[in-house]
C-alpha cells in the first residue's frame, strides 16, 4: 500500500542537524505513527513519505521554509520571569514554556535577569537545513475516527 493522504504511516527517523550530528533517533522507541495530508507533521517530510509504502528507508533534506521556517531575529524578547514555566531556576540554553493568546509555546532561555529574562520565541531548528533518515515500518489505511480526529491513535499515535 503506497503512502497517500487519510493513510497512517508508522516510521523510525533519524534526525542530523547540517553537521551530520544527530539531534533525535526514534530507534529504540515506538514508532512515529503519523495521519498524512492533517498538518501533523512539517511539510518537508510529510511530501517525501507520499507515495512510499512499507519497508522503504531513504534520506530526506528539508530546507528552513519546509521545516520549522526561517530564524526570525525580532523574536527574542524579555518576558517577566514569573511568566516562564519548567524550572525554578534558568540558565541560558534551557527551553521553557510560556502561555500566548496562542496557547502554549516552547522558548529557549537567551539571557537571565532577576526580574526579566529575555527568551527566544523561534523553534529551537528554526532556519536550519535538517537530514531525515526514514525508515517505514507501517502503513494503512486510517480509521474514520482518526480522520475525524485529525490525528493517528494508538501506538506512536495520540491516545484517548
Amino acid at each position: 500500500m503506497q503512502i497517500a493522504k487519510n493513510t497512517v504511516v508508522q516510521f523510525h527517523y533519524v534526525l542530523k542537524n547540517e553537521d551530520g550530528t544527530v539531534m533525535e533517533d526514534s530507534n529504540g522507541g515506538d514508532p512515529v505513527a503519523l495521519l498524512v495530508g492533517h498538518n501533523n507533521m512539517i511539510k518537508g517530510v510529510e511530501d517525501a513519505l507520499i507515495d512510499k509504502q512499507q519497508g522503504d528507508t531513504f534520506a530526506v533534506t528539508v530546507e528552513p521554509e519546509n521545516g520549522y521556517g526561517e530564524y526570525l531575529q525580532d523574536a527574542v524578547q524579555r518576558i517577566p520571569a514569573k511568566h516562564l514555566q519548567g524550572a525554578s531556576t534558568w540558565k541560558p540554553g534551557m527551553v521553557g514554556v510560556v502561555n500566548t493568546e496562542h496557547g502554549q509555546r516552547q522558548v529557549t532561555v537567551v539571557k537571565v535577569g532577576k526580574f526579566m529574562i529575555t527568551v527566544d520565541t523561534n523553534h529551537p531548528l528554526a532556519g536550519q537545513t535538517l537530514q531525515f533518515d526514514i525508515e517505514i515500518v507501517g502503513v494503512r489505511e486510517a480509521e474514520e475516527e482518526e480522520i475525524s480526529h485529525g490525528h493517528a491513535h494508538g501506538v506512536g499515535g495520540h491516545q484517548h
